[in-house]
């Protein structure tokens, strides 16, 4: 495979800096068989009784935060915990930090720069004063959106619960279940009342879902990222692919998540790790018949994801439409509802 076979030219327009408003006023591509227009609020009428919807139930923690060094502003997403007090960070303008550096916040708390490393991240070790971490982010921190969307503004108010699912509960993630964020209060009732069940699972999603491709596809690594899925709910996902029902999954977390909990047994069992699977065309699925997500980067993994899941050259056609039809992209854009590819 090539890489350049997953590139698109997007109008920088296209890209969405705000969600929509209702939430469920998005515009959704349905890919099956053919390719058609739709609204996100008429996902319903896609749905069976014997489906089972599957959501990821990660909560964003507001780790984007905006310190000081020697009269400069840095900005510093801290993306995966390696210890209580230690995180792995993305610092900006990483040109400006040294290793030992001190990023001073208010009321004496600081972060200190322990190790730079690659592409602008660093190890770095919070010194909190009389505050827990929790507290402090809850404080000082902002939603950690992505960098696509930081170039264009920055993070604020309407952010802190624009960027997070209406059914978030476990924390963790850095990186919201975009798919999970057209959901609203009303269309969750529609559905409830139309499949057989709503599962539950976690996948806390890391700041590498950004992370482009930099070598060839074969040689790409992914990211690692910590999933659970209980024992209860592993036996309703389960009974419904053997009574013949289908499983939707809200997002390619939750796709991410359910074929790496069943890769070994074609079935889902009770589930805590961390995983790193990368799905690209070729892989088998064992559980996922429909994805609900959104518009992803050019040459991306994500990108990889859906191709293998509906077909490469029939993405590449439903992104051409998209993009002709002026859909809104990326995290807070419009939706796609794919049928896996038979």
């Amino acid at each position: 495979m090539n890489l350049e076979d997953f590139n698109f030219d997007l109008p920088s327009e296209l890209i969405a800096t705000r969600p929509s408003n209702p939430r469920e006023a998005s515009k959704m591509l349905v890919v099956n068989n053919d390719i058609k227009h739709s609204e996100f609020k008429d996902l319903p009428d896609y749905l069976n009784k014997n489906d089972v919807l599957v959501i990821n139930n990660t909560k964003v923690l507001p780790t984007y935060l905006i310190g000081e060094l020697n009269g400069n502003k840095i900005k510093v997403t801290a993306h995966k915990e390696i210890n209580d007090c230690q995180w792995l960070a993305f610092l900006k303008p990483a040109r400006k930090v040294n290793n030992g550096d001190i990023i001073k916040f208010p009321n004496n708390n600081y972060i200190k720069v322990e190790q730079k490393t690659n592409f602008g991240e660093a190890i770095i070790s919070f010194e909190l004063q009389d505050t827990k971490f929790s507290e402090f982010i809850d404080t000082y921190g902002k939603m950690p959106l992505p960098p696509y969307i930081l170039k264009q503004r920055e993070s604020d108010n309407e952010d802190i619960s624009d960027y997070q699912t209406i059914y978030a509960k476990k924390k963790g993630s850095v990186a919201a279940p975009t798919a999970g964020l057209h959901f609203d209060d009303k269309i969750m009732k529609k559905i409830k009342s139309k499949v057989s069940k709503i599962v539950e699972i976690t996948l806390h999603v890391g700041a590498g879902t950004f992370a482009p491709i930099r070598d060839d596809i074969e040689n790409h690594t992914m990211h690692s990222e910590y999933g659970y899925i209980s024992n209860e709910n592993a036996k309703i996902i389960n009974e419904c692919k053997l009574n013949g029902g289908r499983i939707v999954a809200v997002g390619t977390t939750t796709l991410r998540l359910l074929e790496s909990a069943a890769i070994k047994k074609n079935i889902i069992s009770e589930y805590e790790d961390e995983t790193s699977i990368f799905i690209k065309p070729g892989f088998k699925f064992n559980i996922v018949d429909l994805l609900l997500t959104n518009f992803h980067l050019p040459k991306s993994s994500l990108l990889l994801l859906i191709s293998a899941f509906s077909g490469t050259k029939k993405i590449k056609l439903a992104y051409k439409k998209a993009i002709d039809n002026r859909y809104r992209f990326f995290s807070y854009g419009d939706v796609s509802l794919l049928f896996k590819d038979e």
